[in-house]
């Protein structure tokens, strides 16, 4: 723990990654969509678009100060927000600063460049919150908790959502209430600390095709059962996510601060594309708790689940696999 002879806020910045977008060697600009970039990863990936020559990467940010930064009595002035891109191995360390969306706003956003030349693997990103205070300028009064990974040469923002995969009979389980969905092939739980999948066991040969551990065919059709169970994944972590939202007293929803946060700051551009995340889940909590609007929402909310899910690639390289299979036994 870090000890500060002065005022400070009391949690810690929250950093988003709003776009990212390429320019190739012509000057063009190659505007990569939400596949590019993680929020529960925290992971930009410049190579989804296997451009080998891009010059430099523009990625938009956006950043939320903690409450009390606006505070009239706060002990600070000529506070600041600057986004910093750090890499250990080429020693490049990059900052900008962030503008403030409107006049006392907790909301900063920008963008940072990142050059190709100057990386070559993985960089931090961070934003932190600067002023005077004391009569000492540039003192550090907030940061993020967790740094963001830019990575220039990935292909996908590796990882996903963080899951408790478990295997059980749902015929015969201890827990009860799954004994109705005896016929299921999967469950997803959402109530817990993490969000669950329970694999039913009674469904014959279902938990080794899961396994994946064959080629060929069999393989595909593991890769599209997997992309299935992640689309369902997806589809109830976002409803559970804005089903028991907290709300500020003027009626505006609280971004929670577990999965639940991170799913939504995940799904939210495919779901309202084109507005910030904030407005984003106010668009989407009045639909839910309004008279209209809700039912219209669920394809988008589909749609980002596929997206997330990868189920576009499962699907094409299981009817590769079959093309493939065809012509073998055609020769």
């Amino acid at each position: 723990m870090k000890f500060y002879p002065y005022k400070r806020l009391n949690r810690p910045i929250a950093l988003r990654v709003t776009s990212a977008s390429l320019q190739l060697p012509d000057g063009s600009w190659d505007h990569l969509d939400t596949s590019a970039y993680s929020t529960q990863q925290r992971t930009v990936a410049l190579g989804v678009a296997q451009h080998e020559d891009w010059v430099s990467a523009r990625i938009g940010l956006s950043a939320t100060l903690p409450p009390g930064a606006n505070a009239p009595d706060a002990p600070w002035r000529e506070l600041r927000v600057l986004a910093v891109l750090t890499d250990g191995e080429t020693n490049v360390r990059t900052a900008v600063d962030l503008r403030r969306d409107a006049p006392e706003s907790k909301e900063w956003s920008g963008a940072i460049e990142v050059f190709r030349d100057d990386h070559v693997g993985r960089a931090a990103l961070a934003a932190h919150a600067v002023a005077t205070v004391d009569e000492v300028p540039g003192r550090a009064i907030a940061e993020t908790d967790e740094d963001w990974t830019v990575d220039v040469a990935a292909e996908e923002p590796l990882g996903g959502l963080r899951l408790d995969v478990k295997q059980t009979s749902f015929s015969k389980s201890a827990r009860e209430w799954l004994h109705a969905y005896a016929d299921a092939p999967w469950i997803v739980d959402a109530s817990g600390r993490l969000p669950t999948v329970l694999v039913n066991t009674d469904i014959e040969g279902f938990s080794d095709l899961l396994g994946g551990a064959s080629g060929g065919l069999e393989s595909k059709v593991h890769e599209m059962l997997v992309s299935q169970m992640a689309t369902d994944v997806w589809t109830a972590v976002f409803h559970s996510s804005v089903g028991d939202l907290e709300v500020e007293p003027d009626g505006s929803p609280i971004f929670p601060t577990d999965w639940q946060g991170e799913v939504l700051r995940e799904m939210l551009p495919d779901v309202v594309p084109g507005v910030h995340v904030e407005e984003a889940l106010r668009q989407v909590h009045r639909r839910r708790t309004g008279d209209a609007g809700w039912v219209e929402l669920q394809t988008r909310i589909h749609y980002a689940a596929v997206r997330r899910a990868g189920a576009s690639r499962a699907l094409a390289n299981a009817l590769r696999g079959l093309q493939q299979m065809n012509r073998g036994d055609r020769a």
